[in-house]
């Protein structure tokens, strides 16, 4: 029965990575197979955070397999924390996995799988980020890698008009290949953004004067403005035609390691480089973080300085008034 659950088309958990149940889940009955498939079909709506968790899971389990704790009640704190300790990867992936293991565990114990959660008590890695790793671009690097994009055809002025909702309303690539056509609409004397950002908030800013442009001059060329419903960022077919498909995050980045390979900037640049470049050269102008908070839709302030670079251009005048 537990076997059959993984297959199931009404619980897909296969699409997640699992060939099947994890040894200890399916020793433990059906049951715990179900609650286990639960976890990541009903309880984790994002998709990307659901894919990251089940890699956690996933890894965890085949390292406690191979070292013969093949049932939950054998996977005590000592065990969790041997594993986090012997974790290759980056601190932030560690914690990200202890959080996903930690949460599974929970899930268990509250569906009276198991007594106690593993998991609780045991410690992640210290990590404290006051700078984010992020590439930013200059001003003037934003600015020469918008203008060396040829608006002579239909996707160079989507690429345009894309890389602009994202630099001018801080978007996530995620949130902006998402959008529809009515989610770029006209309120007052003004154009707005509509933007579905992670955690299902829908966030709505107004459009920059240089970002209402590009989209103008977009949804001009290709006609699709009475197509409310449909998606607004679409791929195009071989022959440069418009599809009625939406761009996907992987379309979005190709295209941005194509521009920026173009314009002869850094290799390293990706779609969340336009994010905190906005942020940057918003905070550069007199805005204030706060702002900035809010026009990113940032829970933590905390998370909106990540992205604030404002401070790099004085670092090497600081250090050159060490006068030895």
């Amino acid at each position: 029965m537990a076997r059959a659950l993984v297959s199931s088309a009404r619980l897909p958990i296969a699409r997640l990575g699992f060939e099947c149940l994890p040894v200890q889940i399916a020793s433990a009955g059906d049951a715990a197979a179900r609650r286990f498939i639960e976890f990541f079909t009903a309880t984790i709506r994002n998709k990307n955070t659901r894919l990251a968790y089940a890699v956690a899971v996933r890894e965890f389990f085949s390292w406690c397999q191979a070292r013969g704790f093949q049932t939950l009640d054998l996977i005590e704190p000592v065990v969790v924390a041997a594993y986090i300790d012997s974790h290759p990867a980056s601190k932030p992936t560690v914690k990200q996995h202890l959080a996903a293991i930690r949460m599974l565990f929970n899930w268990l114990v509250t569906g009276q799988i198991m007594p106690t959660n593993p998991a609780a008590s045991v410690r992640g890695p210290s990590h404290v980020v006051k700078r984010g790793k992020t590439p930013v671009l200059t001003i003037d690097e934003a600015r020469m890698l918008i203008d060396s994009i040829d608006t002579s055809t239909v996707i160079g002025l989507r690429d345009r008009a894309l890389i602009g909702v994202m630099v001018y309303s801080f978007a996530r690539v995620s949130a902006a290949v998402s959008m529809i056509v009515e989610d770029f609409y006209p309120e007052g004397k003004r154009w707005w953004l509509r933007l579905h950002e992670k955690g299902g908030k829908r966030h709505e800013v107004p459009a920059h004067h240089n970002a209402d442009e590009y989209l103008d001059a977009y949804l001009k060329a290709t006609d699709i403005a009475s197509d409310k419903r449909s998606p607004l960022f679409r791929s195009i077919d071989r022959i440069g035609r418009i599809t009625n498909r939406g761009m996907t995050r992987n379309d979005a980045l190709r295209m941005v390691k194509r521009r920026a390979a173009a314009a002869n900037l850094s290799r390293k640049i990706s779609c969340h480089s336009f994010r905190a470049t906005g942020i940057t050269a918003y905070l550069e102008n007199g805005g204030t973080v706060e702002n900035a908070q809010a026009i990113a839709a940032h829970e933590s302030p905390r998370t909106t300085k990540l992205y604030d670079r404002t401070s790099d251009e004085i670092t090497l005048d600081e250090i050159e008034r060490i006068t030895i």
